[in-house]
Protein backbone atom coordinates (compact mmCIF):
# COMPACT_ATOMS: atom_id res chain seq x y z
CA UNK A 1 0.00 0.00 0.00
CA UNK A 2 1.18 3.42 -0.71
CA UNK A 3 0.53 5.33 2.52
CA UNK A 4 0.33 9.42 2.56
CA UNK A 5 1.28 10.12 5.98
CA UNK A 6 1.20 13.47 8.14
CA UNK A 7 3.26 14.09 11.28
CA UNK A 8 5.74 11.47 10.26
CA UNK A 9 8.58 13.13 12.35
CA UNK A 10 6.94 13.07 15.56
CA UNK A 11 6.65 10.60 18.25
CA UNK A 12 3.87 8.71 17.46
CA UNK A 13 4.44 9.05 13.45
CA UNK A 14 8.41 8.85 13.48
CA UNK A 15 7.13 4.60 15.30
CA UNK A 16 4.24 4.60 12.86
CA UNK A 17 7.01 5.12 9.47
CA UNK A 18 9.17 2.76 10.53
CA UNK A 19 6.51 0.32 11.36
CA UNK A 20 4.68 0.86 7.60
CA UNK A 21 8.08 0.00 5.98
CA UNK A 22 8.58 -2.66 7.95
CA UNK A 23 5.46 -4.05 6.93
CA UNK A 24 6.44 -3.50 3.41
CA UNK A 25 4.13 -0.48 2.50
CA UNK A 26 5.33 2.34 0.77
CA UNK A 27 5.17 6.21 2.77
CA UNK A 28 4.81 9.55 1.18
CA UNK A 29 5.48 11.70 4.59
CA UNK A 30 4.41 15.31 4.91
CA UNK A 31 7.43 17.83 5.47
CA UNK A 32 6.84 21.52 6.08
CA UNK A 33 11.06 21.96 6.87
CA UNK A 34 14.03 21.10 5.63
CA UNK A 35 15.17 19.26 8.75
CA UNK A 36 12.12 17.43 8.54
CA UNK A 37 12.14 16.77 5.04
CA UNK A 38 15.97 15.38 6.12
CA UNK A 39 14.75 13.28 8.32
CA UNK A 40 11.96 11.84 6.81
CA UNK A 41 14.27 10.86 3.82
CA UNK A 42 16.78 9.25 5.90
CA UNK A 43 14.13 7.11 7.26
CA UNK A 44 12.86 5.87 4.78
CA UNK A 45 10.22 8.13 3.25
CA UNK A 46 9.15 9.88 -0.07
CA UNK A 47 8.91 13.57 0.76
CA UNK A 48 5.82 15.43 -0.15
CA UNK A 49 6.75 19.41 1.02
CA UNK A 50 4.37 20.96 2.16
CA UNK A 51 2.20 21.73 5.27
CA UNK A 52 -1.53 20.39 7.36
CA UNK A 53 -2.55 24.22 6.07
CA UNK A 54 -1.94 23.14 2.29
CA UNK A 55 -4.81 22.00 1.52
CA UNK A 56 -4.16 21.78 -2.04
CA UNK A 57 -0.82 19.34 -1.59
CA UNK A 58 -3.12 17.57 1.39
CA UNK A 59 -5.86 16.63 -1.57
CA UNK A 60 -3.79 15.69 -3.94
CA UNK A 61 -1.50 13.63 -2.04
CA UNK A 62 -4.60 12.09 -0.50
CA UNK A 63 -5.75 11.28 -3.98
CA UNK A 64 -2.44 9.76 -5.26
CA UNK A 65 -2.27 7.48 -2.37
CA UNK A 66 -3.90 4.11 -1.54
CA UNK A 67 -4.30 5.35 1.76
CA UNK A 68 -4.02 8.04 4.93
CA UNK A 69 -3.26 8.11 8.04
CA UNK A 70 -2.60 11.31 10.10
CA UNK A 71 -1.13 12.24 12.83
CA UNK A 72 0.22 15.63 13.00
CA UNK A 73 -0.61 17.89 15.79
CA UNK A 74 1.35 20.76 17.49
CA UNK A 75 -1.10 21.71 20.54
CA UNK A 76 -0.33 25.14 20.13
CA UNK A 77 -3.90 25.96 20.06
CA UNK A 78 -4.37 25.52 16.46
CA UNK A 79 -4.92 21.77 16.21
CA UNK A 80 -8.80 21.97 15.73
CA UNK A 81 -8.66 25.00 12.85
CA UNK A 82 -6.22 23.01 11.29
CA UNK A 83 -7.66 19.59 11.68
CA UNK A 84 -10.78 20.82 10.27
CA UNK A 85 -8.97 22.57 7.52
CA UNK A 86 -7.09 19.05 6.65
CA UNK A 87 -10.72 17.21 6.82
CA UNK A 88 -12.22 19.90 4.02
CA UNK A 89 -9.40 18.57 1.65
CA UNK A 90 -8.84 15.37 2.66
CA UNK A 91 -12.21 13.86 2.97
CA UNK A 92 -13.66 14.62 -0.19
CA UNK A 93 -10.55 13.76 -2.06
CA UNK A 94 -11.02 9.92 -0.84
CA UNK A 95 -14.78 10.07 -1.13
CA UNK A 96 -16.53 6.76 -3.38
CA UNK A 97 -12.98 5.26 -3.08
CA UNK A 98 -13.16 2.71 -0.24
CA UNK A 99 -9.40 3.93 0.95
CA UNK A 100 -8.54 4.26 4.68
CA UNK A 101 -8.07 7.33 6.46
CA UNK A 102 -6.78 6.70 10.23
CA UNK A 103 -7.67 10.06 12.16
CA UNK A 104 -5.56 10.75 15.88
CA UNK A 105 -8.09 11.66 18.68
CA UNK A 106 -7.30 10.74 22.05
CA UNK A 107 -8.71 9.05 25.27
CA UNK A 108 -9.18 11.99 27.04
CA UNK A 109 -12.50 13.33 25.12
CA UNK A 110 -14.26 10.06 27.36
CA UNK A 111 -13.55 11.93 30.61
CA UNK A 112 -12.59 10.22 34.04
CA UNK A 113 -13.49 6.44 35.08
CA UNK A 114 -13.05 2.95 33.73
CA UNK A 115 -13.58 3.38 30.08
CA UNK A 116 -13.59 1.79 26.54
CA UNK A 117 -14.96 2.87 22.97
CA UNK A 118 -18.61 2.74 24.26
CA UNK A 119 -17.79 5.18 27.18
CA UNK A 120 -19.77 8.64 26.94
CA UNK A 121 -17.88 11.85 26.02
CA UNK A 122 -16.79 14.11 28.36
CA UNK A 123 -14.00 15.80 27.10
CA UNK A 124 -11.80 18.58 29.33
CA UNK A 125 -12.05 22.09 27.75
CA UNK A 126 -8.55 21.24 26.16
CA UNK A 127 -9.88 18.84 23.91
CA UNK A 128 -13.84 19.00 23.38
CA UNK A 129 -12.73 20.44 20.03
CA UNK A 130 -12.20 17.01 18.76
CA UNK A 131 -15.54 15.17 19.22
CA UNK A 132 -17.42 16.65 16.37
CA UNK A 133 -14.10 16.39 14.38
CA UNK A 134 -14.18 12.36 15.16
CA UNK A 135 -17.81 12.22 14.45
CA UNK A 136 -17.06 14.05 10.97
CA UNK A 137 -14.66 11.55 10.43
CA UNK A 138 -16.82 8.10 11.31
CA UNK A 139 -19.26 9.56 9.03
CA UNK A 140 -17.32 9.47 6.11
CA UNK A 141 -17.97 5.82 6.03
CA UNK A 142 -21.28 6.50 4.35
CA UNK A 143 -19.50 8.12 1.46
CA UNK A 144 -17.60 5.42 0.46
CA UNK A 145 -14.30 6.14 2.69
CA UNK A 146 -12.90 3.89 4.92
CA UNK A 147 -12.87 5.76 7.98
CA UNK A 148 -11.32 4.69 11.32
CA UNK A 149 -10.98 6.91 14.38
CA UNK A 150 -8.13 6.25 17.15
CA UNK A 151 -7.93 7.39 20.13
CA UNK A 152 -4.58 7.15 22.06
CA UNK A 153 -3.69 6.72 25.52
CA UNK A 154 -0.39 8.76 27.02
CA UNK A 155 1.96 7.67 24.45
CA UNK A 156 5.61 7.06 25.73
CA UNK A 157 8.56 5.44 24.35
CA UNK A 158 11.96 7.44 22.88
CA UNK A 159 12.69 9.39 26.16
CA UNK A 160 9.88 12.13 24.73
CA UNK A 161 6.14 13.13 25.12
CA UNK A 162 3.74 13.74 27.84
CA UNK A 163 5.80 11.54 30.64
CA UNK A 164 8.64 14.47 30.40
CA UNK A 165 5.76 16.81 32.57
CA UNK A 166 6.09 14.41 35.54
CA UNK A 167 9.61 13.38 34.73
CA UNK A 168 11.16 17.15 34.75
CA UNK A 169 8.89 18.09 37.39
CA UNK A 170 10.26 20.38 40.54
CA UNK A 171 11.48 19.62 43.68
CA UNK A 172 11.26 20.85 46.90
CA UNK A 173 13.77 21.45 48.71
CA UNK A 174 14.03 18.02 50.51
CA UNK A 175 14.52 16.74 47.09
CA UNK A 176 11.04 15.23 46.80
CA UNK A 177 9.29 15.81 43.04
CA UNK A 178 5.80 17.81 42.81
CA UNK A 179 3.35 15.95 40.78
CA UNK A 180 0.68 17.21 38.64
CA UNK A 181 -2.69 16.91 40.78
CA UNK A 182 -2.53 14.70 43.91
CA UNK A 183 -0.89 11.58 42.40
CA UNK A 184 -3.67 9.20 42.86
CA UNK A 185 -4.92 9.76 39.44
CA UNK A 186 -4.80 7.05 36.50
CA UNK A 187 -3.17 7.50 33.44
CA UNK A 188 -3.78 5.37 30.37
CA UNK A 189 -1.15 4.09 28.59
CA UNK A 190 0.33 3.23 25.53
CA UNK A 191 4.44 2.62 24.11
CA UNK A 192 4.53 4.55 20.74
CA UNK A 193 6.13 1.26 18.56
CA UNK A 194 2.59 -0.87 20.02
CA UNK A 195 0.55 2.41 18.96
CA UNK A 196 2.42 2.19 15.43
CA UNK A 197 1.19 -1.03 14.78
CA UNK A 198 -2.17 -0.34 16.19
CA UNK A 199 -2.44 1.86 13.37
CA UNK A 200 -0.83 -0.22 10.54
CA UNK A 201 -3.86 -3.22 11.61
CA UNK A 202 -5.91 -0.36 11.28
CA UNK A 203 -5.40 0.78 7.96
CA UNK A 204 -5.08 -2.43 6.66
CA UNK A 205 -7.99 -4.24 8.46
CA UNK A 206 -10.16 -2.11 10.18
CA UNK A 207 -14.22 -1.61 9.23
CA UNK A 208 -15.23 1.68 8.21
CA UNK A 209 -16.00 4.03 10.90
CA UNK A 210 -14.37 1.89 13.20
CA UNK A 211 -13.34 3.66 16.76
CA UNK A 212 -10.71 2.21 18.66
CA UNK A 213 -8.84 2.93 22.26
CA UNK A 214 -5.30 3.39 21.93
CA UNK A 215 -4.45 1.69 24.92
CA UNK A 216 -2.27 -1.28 26.26
CA UNK A 217 -3.97 -1.83 29.55
CA UNK A 218 -1.39 -0.42 32.00
CA UNK A 219 -3.22 2.29 34.17
CA UNK A 220 -0.36 3.55 36.74
CA UNK A 221 -1.28 6.17 38.85
CA UNK A 222 0.92 9.22 38.34
CA UNK A 223 2.89 8.86 42.38
CA UNK A 224 4.02 5.41 40.52
CA UNK A 225 5.07 7.43 37.34
CA UNK A 226 7.15 9.95 39.53
CA UNK A 227 8.77 7.42 41.96
CA UNK A 228 9.67 5.57 38.94
CA UNK A 229 11.31 8.47 37.24
CA UNK A 230 13.19 9.71 39.45
CA UNK A 231 14.60 5.88 39.91
CA UNK A 232 15.69 6.24 36.56
CA UNK A 233 17.16 9.34 37.01
CA UNK A 234 19.08 8.31 40.28
CA UNK A 235 17.32 10.44 42.36
CA UNK A 236 14.99 10.37 45.49
CA UNK A 237 11.76 8.35 44.54
CA UNK A 238 9.79 10.73 47.13
CA UNK A 239 6.59 12.47 45.50
CA UNK A 240 4.55 15.45 46.86
CA UNK A 241 1.07 16.08 45.51
CA UNK A 242 -0.32 19.69 44.04
CA UNK A 243 -3.41 21.78 44.69
CA UNK A 244 -5.65 22.22 41.30
CA UNK A 245 -4.49 25.95 41.39
CA UNK A 246 -0.80 25.34 42.22
CA UNK A 247 -0.77 22.72 38.77
CA UNK A 248 -3.15 25.15 36.62
CA UNK A 249 -0.33 27.50 37.39
CA UNK A 250 2.30 25.55 36.48
CA UNK A 251 1.18 23.75 33.17
CA UNK A 252 -2.10 26.00 32.33
CA UNK A 253 -4.62 24.27 30.31
CA UNK A 254 -3.17 20.88 30.58
CA UNK A 255 -3.40 20.90 34.03
CA UNK A 256 -7.14 19.91 33.72
CA UNK A 257 -6.82 17.07 31.18
CA UNK A 258 -3.77 15.44 33.51
CA UNK A 259 -5.69 15.06 36.51
CA UNK A 260 -8.38 13.46 34.90
CA UNK A 261 -8.18 9.79 36.52
CA UNK A 262 -9.05 6.62 33.31
CA UNK A 263 -8.63 3.16 33.71
CA UNK A 264 -8.71 1.13 29.95
CA UNK A 265 -8.04 -2.22 28.25
CA UNK A 266 -7.63 -1.66 24.55
CA UNK A 267 -9.70 -5.05 24.63
CA UNK A 268 -12.02 -3.98 21.22
CA UNK A 269 -8.61 -3.41 19.15
CA UNK A 270 -7.34 -6.88 20.71
CA UNK A 271 -10.20 -8.64 19.93
CA UNK A 272 -11.01 -7.55 15.88
CA UNK A 273 -7.80 -6.48 14.89
CA UNK A 274 -5.51 -9.27 16.69
CA UNK A 275 -3.52 -6.15 18.20
CA UNK A 276 -1.15 -7.52 21.04
CA UNK A 277 1.14 -4.67 22.48
CA UNK A 278 4.26 -6.26 23.71
CA UNK A 279 6.36 -3.23 24.70
CA UNK A 280 8.10 -1.95 28.15
CA UNK A 281 5.39 -0.34 29.91
CA UNK A 282 5.78 3.00 31.01
CA UNK A 283 7.23 2.54 34.24
CA UNK A 284 9.92 0.21 33.23
CA UNK A 285 10.98 2.60 30.70
CA UNK A 286 11.03 5.50 32.92
CA UNK A 287 12.94 3.27 35.37
CA UNK A 288 15.33 1.93 33.45
CA UNK A 289 14.40 2.39 29.68
CA UNK A 290 14.49 5.28 27.08
CA UNK A 291 13.95 7.89 29.52
CA UNK A 292 16.52 6.41 32.17
CA UNK A 293 20.07 8.08 33.35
Amino acid sequence: MDVFLTGGTGLVGSALLTALLSDGHDVHALARSDASARALEAAGATVVRGSVEDTAVLAEAARAADGVVHTAAAADGKDADRDAALLDAVLPALAGSNKPYVHTSGVWVHGAGAIDEDTPFAPPALTAWRLPLDARVRAAADDGVRSVVIAPGIVYGRGLGLPNVVKDGPRTDDGALVLPGSGAQTWTTVHTEDLARLYVAALTEAAPGAYYLGVNGQNPTVAEIGAAASRGAGLDERTVSSTEAETEARLGALAGALDISQQATGARARAELGWAPTGPSLLEDLGSGSYAG
